[in-house]
């Protein structure tokens, strides 16, 4: 079945625009050629992600990041110096978002009545039919909150639209410990999920380390759901989400983003030398991740799709089905054929995520 809205909760539209120098109007054969011969990154001429594939597979709704990272003079991840240039490379970032809103490709959606109206615009007047394509939706994100120099600067950016963010990145950060590190929140962190409480702020719970977030969990009491992890059975790093941490998240009401990441689809993928074709890597397996949250929920509801494509990485490290973001409508018919029902697979492409932002937005 051809989904008539895809909405991908994880895309990092401005960082590949701006770190990349891609300029995501272009076409995926003009990216890709553009970027031939150039070895800086694995991904280079092999991006799946722009807005002409965004709109012929339907993604007309995303939630798309900021990021930035802060790094203390001995630290040994890629980084800023301050936080206030990381700041600045945030602030940087929301600008190539407004570019894009002022050519008519996007349009920021920062309460329940614009997700509404754009939700209307999509599946009344399908993108693919339409003599203009319509603007492609984005809620704004915050991934790693290491460039809030202050909580004030919390404020500012909820008053720009930041709608969801993540505390933490890889490695230790100013307000907790994310990927590959251990520990709970800082007393920062602490100070920032009362401000995000305030705010009305979602927090995503994707990066989290384990104790951070039980930390979370247990002093949080906003809205949270998860942009971008899969599960730790089916691919043990502690990136996923063990089955504990996945009740918990369903007992919260969240729904989970569906990640493309091979390196998070598969046990024993060894990063930067492994290849989708050592393991057969297929869009098929991204399904397994489904059927255990679904298994574990008791219902498909708290399932969704956040593709995470061209996060750093691009063709080296996704299925080998999947040459282009349109290419996740494909999954319709891969669920259908594990018994899913037609509502909840339009429940996975798009309607479960909206259910949960109108309620938080409430």
């Amino acid at each position: 079945m051809k989904p008539k809205l895809i909405f991908d909760i994880h895309l990092d539209l401005a960082w590949n625009a701006i770190e990349f120098n891609r300029d995501q109007r272009w076409s995926q054969e003009r990216l890709r050629r553009r970027e031939l011969g150039q070895t800086d990154n694995p991904g280079r001429a092999r991006s799946t992600v722009c807005f002409p594939e965004m709109r012929r597979g339907q993604v007309g709704l995303c939630v798309a990041t900021q990021l930035a990272r802060y790094v203390p003079y001995f630290g040994r991840l890629p980084g800023f110096a301050s936080p206030e240039q990381a700041w600045a490379e945030t602030q940087g970032q929301l600008a190539w978002y407004r570019e894009m809103e002022f050519a008519g490709e996007l349009v920021q959606i920062r309460n329940r009545a614009q997700l509404d109206a754009h939700l209307q615009r999509w599946t009344g007047a399908p993108a693919a039919s339409a003599a203009v394509p319509p603007p492609i939706g984005y809620i704004l994100s915050l991934e790693g909150a290491d460039s809030m120099v202050t909580l004030k600067h919390l404020e500012r950016s909820y008053a720009d639209g930041l709608r969801a963010l993540g505390p933490v990145h890889y490695g230790p950060g100013i307000y907790g410990h994310g990927t590959d590190d251990e520990g709970p929140l800082t007393a920062r962190g602490h100070d920032l999920l009362r401000e995000m409480e305030r705010l009305g702020i979602i927090l995503d719970a994707t990066h989290l380390c384990d104790e951070s977030f039980w930390d979370v969990m247990h002093r949080f009491s906003g809205r949270v759901w998860a942009s971008h992890s899969n599960c730790r059975t089916l691919a043990n790093w502690n990136r996923q989400f063990n089955d504990d941490q996945i009740k918990e998240l369903v007992r919260r009401g969240a729904v989970i983003g569906m990640a493309l990441d091979a390196i998070m689809m598969v046990h024993g993928w060894a990063h930067h030398r492994s290849k989708p074709q050592d393991f057969g890597l297929k869009l098929e397996k991204i399904c397994e991740h489904i059927d255990h949250i679904c298994q574990l929920a008791g219902s498909a509801q708290h399932v969704s799709i956040g593709t995470d494509l061209d996060g750093g990485y691009g063709t080296e490290q996704t299925p080998m089905d999947v040459d282009s973001i349109a290419d996740v409508a494909n999954l319709g018919g891969l669920l259908a054929a594990r018994g899913y029902q037609p509502a909840e697979i339009e429940g996975i492409f798009h309607g479960n995520a909206v259910r949960f932002l109108r309620e938080a937005w409430a």
